[in-house]
């Protein structure tokens, strides 16, 4: 609070002491008292309200100062009222009042949207499995009437999956830490998962795919990490060239253990790769009839961030590589190492 708006709040009281001041000159003049005298007696008056202002002007900013302190440490701003203590003063007292009832309104409304969201993610959690049993048995009856018409399906029941998949995988991404299993996984491992469930995808494609030095052991969740890499997989074939061919690469750093995901596709135009990993963002590439949501590579960034992996994209007329980084020195281990 500055003093400029401390005293302009107060203005009606300082014309009213003055008019005071005024009419009580005029009285003492009027029954005979000296000029000397009323004014000692005015300074005396000035004095004792110049005082009081300044005081009470200390006091107030110091209070004021201190609840705006307090509310920047808040993370939930309108919970000010329940940490900031009842007041003295009896107008303060009503606003008191008024922002605990305006806190208690948005900690109801808060609680009922926390409510519709768990029920919500639970019934699409719900949805999901009960929609992955026909997804099964469809591609089980594939699978034994081999044909150009049950390919075509599987591939199909390909994409469905990875669309049930990726609804499962950002409903759930609010609470990674409720449904994650940091244990000791080969990267080799992941990939060859990762490349398993994309099968007809890249068969159908004419996706060569090669693996490079991915004998590396790093402690991570594999389930959440696979999931990862068929985002990247289905982005890979989505902006494919003639010959497409996919590299996974791993790496040791200063940090840790990295993993290359390269292509040799269309690539993503230089001013557009910052801003790949937004929500929605489907950039040039994206609006060329690709289908393209902008979920996957959000879901990616935050998926990775949940489970404390760094991910990085670089884009050239050569292709595109994504590069997850698996940052714990004491937790990744070189390949030579997996046997002691």
């Amino acid at each position: 609070m500055r003093g400029t708006d401390y005293f302009k709040d107060r203005l009606p009281l300082l014309m009213l002491q003055s008019f005071a001041m005024f009419l009580l000159a005029l009285f003492l003049l009027a029954v005979g008292n000296e000029g000397s005298t009323i004014g000692i007696i005015l300074v005396c008056w000035l004095l004792l309200l110049t005082g009081w202002l300044f005081v009470d002007f200390r006091l107030r900013k110091k209070k004021l100062d201190q609840l705006l302190a307090l509310a920047e440490g808040l993370e939930e701003k309108y919970l000010i009222a329940e940490v900031a203590g009842k007041p003295h003063r009896a107008d303060d007292r009503v606003y008191y009042r008024l922002l605990s009832m305006a806190g208690k309104s948005m900690l109801e409304q808060v609680s009922a949207v926390k409510r519709e969201r768990r029920e919500y993610r639970e019934y699409i959690e719900q949805w999901i499995h009960e929609i992955k049993t026909p997804l099964t048995a469809l591609k089980l009856l594939c699978d034994n009437n081999k044909s150009e018409i049950t390919r075509t399906m599987l591939l199909e029941l390909e994409r469905l999956n990875h669309f049930a998949g990726q609804a499962l995988y950002y409903a759930r991404s609010e609470t990674v830490e409720k449904d994650y299993l940091i244990k000791e996984t080969l990267l080799s491992d992941i990939v060859h998962q990762a490349v398993s469930d994309n099968k007809q995808l890249l068969l159908s494609n004419g996706v060569q795919i090669h693996l490079e030095d991915c004998e590396h052991t790093v402690f991570t969740d594999e389930k959440w990490v696979t999931f990862i890499l068929n985002q990247l997989i289905g982005n890979a074939v989505r902006y494919r060239r003639e010959n497409p061919v996919l590299i996974f690469r791993a790496f040791c750093t200063d940090d840790g253990i990295s993993l290359s995901i390269e292509d040799n596709g269309i690539g993503i135009p230089a001013d557009e790769l910052p801003r790949i990993f937004e929500k929605g963002f489907t950039g040039t590439n994206g609006r060329l009839g690709k289908s393209s949501t902008g979920l996957g590579l959000y879901l990616c960034r935050r998926l990775c961030g949940k489970l404390g992996i760094g991910i990085s994209a670089a884009s050239g007329v050569g292709g595109t590589a994504i590069t997850l980084s698996f940052i714990c020195n004491h937790f990744c281990r070189m390949p030579e190492e997996n046997g002691t």
